[in-house]
């Protein structure tokens, strides 16, 4: 796949998550000469990436440049910051892409001006090209743009456009926070085990590699996770005895219920 850019695209963060999209953008055809990273402290990995591949780079904004697209790949708690010195970048054909959550397009548009804009949830298997991301696009944003921003996302994993800016609040809660949950399951898997009377570090790589072989059997397989947990099931026997706890009515999914529903207020809250 080559992604066609009629302007540089202006990467603002050079973190996990910038890096992550700058590396998948190179490896689908974008030329490093496109590519504009601010950033005023780039780590290591991301100085290579950006030497090997002719990307260019400052610590401030240039003046006299229109992004064709502005991705703002920084923290929530920085874009009051971040935003105001970006506003000479902004011509009439830019969009905006922010991954920051919370932050909402009215706030955007409160330092940037009515612009097209995007705002998109990825979660952090993006940095294998594994992720998943949830995106919304304001009115301003045409047909080009949003296919132009598809597949700039897509270079990390699949792209679900969601029917409202809401819905991005929800998307955070389940998919952007949700690789730390699963993350979770493996250590709490890893305890039972080793309370059970295993060495603990081999109850955590039976935990580690059970979770990871069952993701890429979710991934590669046609079946809902449903059928597939069915599957695995025999009746009377030891997972079914698990599941009875695990499905029961105090058990995981009304604790999942509560722990999503207060990752999005917490998204709700970063709106500021």
């Amino acid at each position: 796949m080559s992604i066609a850019v009629s302007g540089p695209i202006v990467l603002v963060g050079a973190g996990n998550m910038g890096g992550a999209m700058l590396g998948g953008w190179i490896r689908s055809g974008v030329r490093g000469g496109d590519v504009l990273v601010l950033d005023p402290g780039p780590p290591p990995a991301m100085q290579k990436l950006i030497a090997e591949n002719g990307v260019a780079h400052a610590s401030a904004a240039p003046e006299g440049v229109a992004a064709g697209v502005i991705f703002l790949a920084v923290k929530p708690q920085v874009m009051e910051a971040v935003l105001p010195p970006l506003t000479g970048l902004v011509g009439p054909d830019t969009v905006v892409v922010s991954v920051a959550a919370g932050k909402t397009l009215g706030f955007i548009e409160r330092h940037l001006g009515e612009t097209a804009i995007v705002r998109a949830m990825p979660n952090t298997p993006a940095m294998i090209g594994r992720g998943v991301t949830g995106a919304f696009a304001n009115a301003r944003v045409t047909e080009k743009q949003r296919a132009l921003v598809h597949d700039l996302l897509k270079v990390s994993g699949p792209v679900e456009w969601v029917a409202s800016e809401a819905d991005i609040d929800t998307v955070t809660a389940v998919s952007g926070s949700g690789p730390a949950y699963v993350f979770y399951l493996v250590e709490c898997m890893a305890e039972a085990g080793r309370k059970l009377g295993l060495e603990a570090d081999l109850a955590m790589r039976l935990a580690r590699e059970t979770v990871a072989g069952a993701g890429e059997l979710l991934h590669q397989s046609p079946d809902a996770a449903g059928r597939l947990r069915q599957n695995v099931t025999s009746p009377g026997g030891t997972t079914a005895a698990a599941l009875a706890v695990l499905m029961a009515d105090d058990g995981m999914q009304p604790l999942f219920d509560e722990a999503i529903a207060a990752a999005r207020q917490r998204a709700e809250e970063l709106a500021g």
